[in-house]
């Protein structure tokens, strides 16, 4: 069994922590989990450095990602 779990997350939003944080408040209440992608902190993990200060991205599963999208029209 072919385990293709990437492929049923979505890119929702990419942008400042600070937003991401709000939007991620915003699909707590309608109880989405997002997932969180954060490639400076990967980076200065990895003791790259930080290559994209403050920029997040947010993913969800296909079944979630119309109402993110939803939200993200309000947000905006």
């Amino acid at each position: 069994m072919v385990n293709n779990s990437k492929e049923k997350y979505h890119h929702l939003f990419t942008g400042p922590s600070v937003e991401v944080l709000s939007i991620i408040s915003l699909l707590d209440e309608l109880k989405i989990k997002p997932v969180i992608k954060d490639q400076g902190e990967s980076a200065r993990l990895a003791g790259f450095g930080n290559t994209t200060p403050l920029i997040q991205e947010i993913y969800l599963h296909e079944d979630e990602i119309e109402k993110g999208k939803n939200i993200i029209k309000e947000f905006f």
